[in-house]
């Protein structure tokens, strides 16, 4: 396949020899501490307006309405993440694409080296359904892997991906995670419950290795060589 070659070419030839990035820290490399609080306003404020909604509307009070909840939900959600790029609350930029299959478009956030997509899920411990789309996408996730466990024809076709997950009918949890390449592997990295942060950031993160940010960033110096040769994907 086009590009494999020089995905692994990149990753060889880095400055830095490393077992794999540390998901924790290009996680917030890509979406800050800070800006992961704008999050649980923006999903307490999505669901309160769902709930509203499915009071008022007496359509939305048949059965059948209620088993499909989680389609308003996704809607009001895409509609928060909007309005936080909209409003620079987050300073990324966002696109609609389509699934593999053209039946509908889903939101994808771009990071400076990463893209992100959002699930509702009843557990999070576990990958979303492995459908087409999230497939190809949780594959970029071997940027962060080892090359040990990377294999000769290892495919590369766009950003690290991350996901932002969180709760299906009720709105108990929400992380940020990293999927891991082998969907019953569960993920690299997965951030706390985004529901129980404080509301302000506080010094008590955990610090960050020099290693670590060294190896950061010379997992963003192959992912531009790969963009230059790839272009943006």
């Amino acid at each position: 396949m086009h590009g494999e070659g020089t995905f692994l070419s990149a990753r060889k030839e880095s400055k830095v020899t490393m077992d794999a990035i540390n998901g924790r820290h290009f996680l917030n490399d890509q979406i800050t501490p800070r800006q992961q609080l704008e999050v649980p306003s923006m999903l307490r404020a999505a669901y309160s307006a769902v709930n509203h909604l499915a009071k008022s509307e007496p359509i939305l009070s048949v059965e059948s309405a209620k088993w499909n909840k989680g389609r308003l939900v996704q809607w009001a959600v895409d509609l928060g993440i909007e309005k936080l790029i909209q409003t620079g609350k987050w300073p990324f930029d966002y696109r609609w694409r389509y699934f593999e299959r053209p039946t509908g478009k889903y939101l994808e956030v771009r990071m400076s080296h990463s893209a992100m997509t959002v699930s509702q899920t009843d557990d999070p411990t576990k990958q979303p359904r492995n459908v087409c789309f999230r497939e190809n996408k949780r594959l970029n996730s071997q940027w962060l892997l080892p090359l040990r466990e990377l294999e000769d024809e290892a495919h590369i076709d766009g950003l690290p991906h991350i996901l932002l997950l969180h709760g299906h009918q009720e709105l108990g949890f929400a992380h940020f995670a990293i999927p891991h390449p082998q969907h019953s592997l569960g993920y690299i990295h997965r951030t706390g419950n985004l529901m129980r942060l404080p509301h302000e950031v506080t010094s008590e993160l955990p610090s960050v290795e020099e290693t670590d940010e060294e190896a950061t960033m010379s997992l963003k110096e192959d992912i531009e060589r790969w963009r230059r040769d790839h272009g943006d994907r």
